[in-house]
């Protein structure tokens, strides 16, 4: 068998059963559900799948008039589609690293965009960031995840979590921001000296402060930018 012959190429990219449960890492940005019943993922995410799956858009009352009207608000980037059936499910989202993370009656805040999937026991939530709803062209929400179960988010290259302990509060910047512990509460605040170096029209100006003790995950990637008619 030759180095670079398609029988080699084969044997260093198929499919490779792990045994590690409802996810896994088929590789660092393709996520591999292996299906028995239900679960939640970010619309448009399949990749590919086998077996007797169906997809259903998420419904307009599925999860609620509350969360319908605030889906309504923060655009398409919460939209979700259920996955029923059994057999394998392939999920990507624009080439991002894949994190899995196995909550254990754990909350966690993950950035509207960054949700890739989730078991059905999780329960969710959409929760606004109406201070800076002005400022910002997207990413305006993040998604509460609590319970115990699997949750799978996604990042922009590799991620970095920083611990926030008491009396040293951790700053981000909004578009980089990727997640955070359920226990902190983020304030926005604006830096007016950033904001007159960089200009009107920069993102660096909104800042988002941790104070506590948890932890908060970013990623070397502004995801969102300012939007230029606000």
């Amino acid at each position: 068998m030759t180095k670079y012959s398609i029988d080699q190429f084969i044997k260093q990219t198929e499919q490779e059963d792990k045994g590690e449960g409802l996810f896994e890492l088929e590789s660092p940005r393709i996520l591999e559900v292996n299906l028995e019943s239900q679960v939640w993922a970010k619309a448009g995410s399949m990749i590919a799948y086998n077996g007797r799956i169906k997809f259903e858009r998420e419904g307009i009352l599925e999860h609620g008039l509350g969360k319908s009207f605030k889906k309504a608000l923060t655009g398409e980037g919460t939209s979700l589609m259920k996955a029923t059936g059994s057999g394998k499910l392939y999920l990507a989202d624009e080439g991002k690293k894949v994190i899995i993370l196995q909550l254990q009656n754990d909350v966690i805040f993950v950035n509207g965009n960054d949700l890739l999937a989730f078991e059905q026991s999780i329960q969710w939530d959409i929760k606004l960031m109406k201070r800076i709803a002005g400022m910002m062209a997207g990413g305006l929400f993040n998604v509460r995840c609590e319970g115990t179960g699997m949750v799978a988010i996604t990042s922009h290259y590799e991620p970095l979590t920083l611990k926030v302990t008491p009396g040293r509060p951790v700053i981000t910047d909004p578009n980089a921001t990727v997640a955070w512990s359920g226990n902190l509460q983020p304030e926005f605040q604006t830096d007016i000296t950033l904001k007159t170096f960089f200009g009107r029209g920069s993102g660096e100006s909104i800042q988002m402060k941790f104070e506590g003790d948890g932890f908060v995950v970013v990623q070397p990637y502004e995801e969102v930018y300012m939007n230029p008619n606000r």
